[in-house]
């Protein structure tokens, strides 16, 4: 069956600040309460998916959240008008503001799970909102992500929604982050590739340092939820080391795109074995592993350049992939020797792109971080909701919103003032106008 591979982005939302929550994320614990820039990150989001729409891939835009998320401050005994919960807030529990305020949605690459319909048992898209259970923060993201994606593939016919998994930390899932899809084409079945970093019933290795978000338990659960065939399904460890380093995600450390599995050799603990088990199990599909030697990239420097939190797509009427890249991994002298090496050989990766998100790369959140993978076939192409395929005028209509409604700076102190928070739900009011999604937010209801 044909079919496209469509990346829905996150928009950066206006109330992006370094507010360093994120254990595990290298990058966000150093810049911590530092000055951020909103207005500067989504236009660099935004930049970043006119671009892939102009090389001719499908690309979506997810809206960010409401921020700060007034009913979970409720929730825990603020009360009063929303600018009394604010400045109530910010004096008694300013941790807990901080946390309410995070722009976190926009890395969308958590967002959810998805599973294309050609490989369902009945035929339809699966999508599961990832509970985000590891981090406060994001824990209170799944309920808006799901109404969000309901308003986009609304159609029951052709989309399957399943509601976040419960379990708490025990079913701890961050969605597409941990899941790779290999396939000839995109319309063809695939193999599912799920990466968990510890069991929440068994004991086992597991890193000592920080946090393993993803269990065995959640990724088996979406596999069964999503109605995918057991011999078309493999689960893996991510390597305890590799999440001590810092990549608190796989996808820091690998990225698939059809045929092809690009990783860091230190991404699992015995890629050689991994290698042969889906070789074995999808022998049709003719899979190209490129594994990268610590020798060339240190797994601190893959990391730090986010190289393989890269976006490896397939342009149209090209033969070669191309990696989306963060600046960052063409300034680490390592990963640019090996990119340069990478080019130069016979391999199915054949371009680099290099795109400037330091606004969000300071936060922890590269290129593939900012996008979420929905396979579509023409029907459900058709029949996708709102005004959220990125164009010509979509894009002008974006880029003059946030320059109307956000600011160029940011400090900690700015979270405690009620005329910000109230700045940004207002932006985000005019934005569901824009995108023709109804009203998913809960301050619209």
């Amino acid at each position: 069956m044909s079919a496209v591979e469509a990346n829905f982005d996150g928009l950066i939302g206006p109330t992006h600040n370094y507010a360093g929550l994120s254990p595990g994320n290298i990058a966000s614990a150093d810049n911590a309460l530092q000055v951020s820039n909103p207005k500067e990150a989504a236009l660099q989001g935004l930049a970043k998916m006119k671009r892939l729409a102009d090389l001719g891939l499908v690309q979506g835009v997810l809206p960010p959240h409401p921020r700060p998320h007034l009913p979970t401050l409720r929730a825990l005994g603020f009360t009063g008008s929303d600018r009394e919960i604010i400045t109530a807030a910010a004096n008694q529990a300013p941790a807990v503001l901080r946390n309410l305020y995070a722009a976190s949605p926009m890395w969308t690459a958590n967002a959810a799970t998805i599973a294309p319909s050609a490989d369902s048992a009945d035929r339809r898209l699966h999508i599961t909102p990832a509970n985000l259970a590891a981090m406060f923060h994001r824990s209170i993201e799944p309920e808006t992500t799901g109404r969000v994606l309901k308003a986009i593939f609304a159609d029951e016919k052709l989309f399957a929604h399943h509601r976040a998994l419960p379990g708490g930390a025990q079913f701890g899932d961050e969605g597409a982050a941990n899941h790779n899809r290999f396939c000839g084409d995109y319309g063809d079945p695939g193999l599912h590739l799920y990466v968990y970093g510890r069991k929440a019933f068994d004991k086992g290795a597991a890193p000592k340092k920080f946090p393993a978000r993803q269990t065995f338990e959640a990724s088996a659960a979406i596999a069964r939820l999503h109605q995918l065939e057991q011999s078309r399904v493999h689960f893996v460890q991510q390597n305890p080391k590799a999440i001590d380093a810092g990549a608190f995600h796989n996808d820091v450390l690998a990225v698939a795109n059809k045929n092809v599995f690009f990783y860091h050799q230190e991404a699992f603990e015995d890629p050689a074995a991994l290698t042969k088990t889906l070789q074995d199990k999808a022998p049709n599909i003719g899979l190209h592993f490129i594994e990268v030697p610590k020798a060339a990239v240190s797994l601190e420097d893959a990391i730090k350049s986010y190289l393989f939190n890269s976006q490896l797509i397939s342009l149209p009427g090209s033969d070669k992939m191309t990696l989306i890249l963060p600046r960052e991994a063409g300034e680490t002298a390592s990963t640019n020797a090996y990119l340069e090496s990478l080019i130069s050989s016979n391999q199915p990766i054949g371009g680099l792109e290099f795109l400037e998100l330091r606004q969000s790369m300071r936060n922890g959140g590269g290129p593939a971080c900012l996008r979420l993978r929905v396979v579509l076939t023409g029907e459900e192409r058709a029949a996708l909701g709102g005004n959220v395929i990125m164009d010509d005028r979509l894009y002008r209509d974006l880029t003059a919103w946030v320059e109307k409604h956000y600011r160029d700076k940011v400090t900690p102190e700015d979270l405690a003032d009620p005329d910000f928070a109230g700045e940004s739900l207002a932006a985000l009011d005019a934005l569901t106008g824009i995108l023709k999604l109804g009203p998913v937010f809960e301050f619209q209801r």
